[in-house]
């Protein structure tokens, strides 16, 4: 096939040549040259103040303020730090002396205090007594419990519940020791082998019996005081 020339290829070449050296120096040729009498002077580019204004004739100046004659300035009086040193070195406590420990022959030595080989806590004043904070939470966890105890008493009043007494206690106590003991009697003459099914259930029933009497004994045991709902 033939290859595609454009028609408008003669007038392309022709542009590119007409404006092919036109912009070779710095700017258009047209441009106009600056004069060299305008050359850039120093501190020309920086901002300049405005000028002042002129007093107006109407405005005066304020009169200055003068002392009047009964006017005493503040002097300022000189301290003799010397003087002032050795009063405060005079009446001042003398430094104690620190306490060292030597413990080589050459003479090496520390401080005792910080060692822990000075009793420095055991002297203290409040040295064994209990810190406020503890005796304030102790007292508060005291608060507390009584709180707790008052409210709970509250809702068994309200909710109208019985207390049994030591007396009622004891006796339900040794009725339940009671039915253990025969539940546990006729337990202990079961067969050994248990081929029936009948076999398997009574003994299962009365194993149940026994886990349950000996939990109630073991809550009443544990238990002082008991309530019981009417």
């Amino acid at each position: 096939p033939l290859r595609y020339i454009s028609k408008y290829s003669e007038h392309v070449r022709r542009e590119a040549e007409k404006n092919k050296s036109q912009w070779k120096t710095m700017g258009p040729a047209k441009v106009a040259v600056p004069s060299p009498n305008d050359f850039l002077q120093k501190r020309s580019k920086e901002p300049k103040l405005a000028p002042k204004k002129k007093e107006q004739e109407g405005e005066k100046l304020l009169p200055l303020s003068v002392p009047g004659r009964t006017y005493h300035p503040v002097t300022r009086i000189k301290k003799n730090f010397i003087y002032k040193n050795a009063v405060a070195v005079i009446k001042g406590e003398p430094k104690k002396p620190r306490h060292f420990c030597v413990d080589t022959r050459q003479g090496d030595k520390y401080l005792l205090e910080p060692s822990g080989l000075f009793p420095k806590y055991i002297r203290k004043k409040n040295y064994g007594v209990i810190p406020k904070y503890v005796t304030r939470r102790n007292e508060e966890m005291k608060r507390e419990e009584e709180e707790y105890q008052a409210s709970v008493l509250e809702q068994l009043k309200k909710k109208a519940m019985k207390s049994l007494s030591e007396e009622e206690r004891t006796n339900i106590l040794k009725a339940l020791k009671k039915n253990w003991e025969e539940i546990n009697r006729a337990f202990q003459t079961l067969p050994i082998l248990t081929d029936t099914r009948y076999k398997k259930m009574h003994k299962e029933e009365l194993e149940l019996k026994l886990k349950q009497l000996e939990h109630d004994i073991a809550a009443i045991e544990k238990h002082k005081t008991i309530y019981i709902a009417n």
